[in-house]
């Protein structure tokens, strides 16, 4: 009898040792989870805040290259929708997706100085334009640190065991990553022949 109870007492020993250790392990990945989790927000609106800041510069470029070129109609439309799609989106992937819609209007308005000598000579356009180059030079800073904390995030709750953690906690893999538009993959097309005229 001294024997049965003896092994009844170590193996619940056992077991209260492997669910404290199961219950740790749970306890531990979640807090890494709600602190990752954290941090793909935290990075998120850093995004947020200087895609805004590119958002709120945009109305003065196109009102100054307006004065230049109204007949431009088309591009500045372009601009518009792409920027109401932009203030307008409520989540990550819409907002991802309108900012690429937004890139392909920008760089439609600023080909269009190259037409205009007057405009890239105008004060105004090119204090802008070197506000805006110096906003989407912190837009690619941010989409990449989003990038990152989103990566590290999939990463911790794809491994074993906190895959099993991250199911029973509710956390889900995040997909909203920002990658190059299809703008980008196209290559820039060189017109050489108005040179030497």
């Amino acid at each position: 009898m001294k024997r049965t109870g003896m092994a009844v007492l170590v193996v619940l020993a056992v077991l209260v040792v492997v669910g404290l250790l199961v219950f740790g392990s749970y306890v531990s990945a979640r807090n890494q989870m709600v602190v990752k989790n954290e941090q793909v927000k935290q990075t998120w609106s850093q995004v947020e805040v200087v895609m805004q800041r590119r958002a709120d510069l945009i109305p003065n470029l196109v009102a100054t290259v307006q004065g230049f070129a109204q007949h431009e109609t088309t591009v500045f439309g372009d601009i518009a929708n792409a920027r109401a799609a932009l203030l307008g989106a409520h989540t990550p992937k819409d907002k991802i997706a309108a900012n690429g819609q937004l890139d392909g209007a920008l760089g439609r308005l600023l080909a269009i100085s190259e037409n205009y000598p007057q405009l890239r000579s105008n004060q105004n356009f090119l204090q802008l334009q070197d506000e805006l180059a110096g906003t989407e030079n912190r837009i690619a800073v941010e989409r990449r640190r989003y990038n990152e904390a989103v990566q590290d995030y999939n990463t911790f709750i794809g491994l074993f065991p906190n895959s099993i953690w991250a199911g029973i906690a509710g956390y889900h893999r995040d997909n909203d990553y920002f990658s190059a538009t299809p703008a980008a993959a196209q290559p820039p097309k060189v017109d050489f022949s108005g040179m030497g005229k």
